[in-house]
């Protein structure tokens, strides 16, 4: 039997709690440690979860032996210098999307695992989950002929408080980089497919936002990018506005559509839909996926199962992937602060 992956957990805000709970059901990982900037948060977290060590300290754990890698999920200013020191102290990573804030930093976290050979990967549950596969798949087949355009948007509301991560600049808030990651991700990695590639990158991008007055960041944002091929995407983030969620790809021959991309089976039981759409039929083709396992869980095995492989970077979001999508985010910074 081969021993499962001991994780420990650096943060314990909601986003810890999702993974913890996930791992608590993974087929290769076991919780082993948690830390926070505050020893009594550490040990609320780790009863509840029955979690053998925690720390009042990042730094702690990532010197216990006693674990194998480390989930970084405090606010997205912090990633970089934990990765950093996860990878450091020879630790395997999965690190909360958006990986880093700029593509200089997101470099450093990568070279910092190619140097300590560790594995590192940035977390997008989404790519792990069979729907994503699938969908890959009738692209790659050309299902709805050449593809013209996708559509990706990640929008909800959230009441406004400048204490919240999502609200305070200095927290990393804002859409692009909190949620906006998802469609960017989505259309580049779609693209690819389109074309025969892991994925693609655009050669134009275009921008703009709402930027709060108060929060001093986007609040609403919207992007065009153009990929070689002539493919176009339009995508769309928002943190006070409940547009909702979606992919939608329109092909020479059709469309595809994605009721619920980013949390496939979230709340139906584990059935997601890829609806297919021709323009010379009346009625659209369902396709049903079934995943009933947890998403995150999906997403702890993936990197057990790389672990297993021997491999340090997941054909799911690879260290390439990566660093080109926190491109195309400070692109649309640029144009969005404008």
């Amino acid at each position: 039997m081969i021993r499962k992956i001991r994780w420990g957990i650096l943060s314990t805000g909601g986003i810890a709690h999702a993974f913890a709970q996930a791992v608590q059901v993974s087929q290769t990982g076991v919780l082993a440690a948690v830390a926070s900037r505050k020893e009594s948060s550490a040990l609320e977290f780790a009863r509840q979860y029955q979690i053998p060590y925690y720390y009042g300290s990042y730094g702690e754990l990532l010197r216990d032996p006693e674990v194998d890698a480390v989930y970084i999920a405090p606010p997205h200013p912090f990633h970089a210098e934990w990765a950093i020191e996860a990878a450091k102290n020879k630790k395997h990573i999965l690190c909360e999307k958006p990986m880093t804030m700029t593509l200089r930093a997101t470099d450093r976290v990568v070279e910092a695992a190619r140097k300590n050979r560790v594995f590192l990967m940035e977390a997008f549950m989404y790519r792990c989950h069979p729907q994503t596969a699938r969908l890959v798949e009738l692209l790659r087949k050309k299902t709805v002929g050449e593809v013209k355009l996708i559509e990706a948007a990640f929008c909800f509301n959230r009441p406004f408080d400048l204490k919240h991560r999502l609200w305070n600049a200095k927290l990393g808030g804002g859409g692009i980089l909190d949620i906006g990651c998802y469609p960017v991700s989505m259309a580049r990695l779609l693209a690819g497919a389109a074309t025969g590639k892991p994925f693609l990158n655009p050669e134009v991008v275009a921008g703009t936002a709402l930027i709060g007055q108060k929060s001093r960041v986007d609040e609403l944002a919207i992007a065009s990018l153009r990929f070689p091929g002539g493919i176009l995407a339009e995508l769309c983030c928002g943190t006070g506005l409940a547009r909702g969620v979606g992919v939608t790809v329109w092909g020479s021959k059709g469309k595809i559509h994605l009721p619920s991309p980013w949390h496939p089976g979230r709340w139906s039981k584990g059935l997601s839909t890829i609806e297919i759409q021709y323009y010379d039929k009346k009625k659209p083709n369902s396709l049903k996926v079934i995943e009933r396992g947890n998403l995150y869980a999906l997403e702890a095995d993936e990197v057990g199962r790389c672990l297993a492989k021997g491999l340090r970077e997941s054909p799911r979001m690879s260290w390439a992937d990566s660093l080109s999508n926190i491109k195309t985010l400070e692109q649309w910074l640029i144009k969005a602060h404008a």
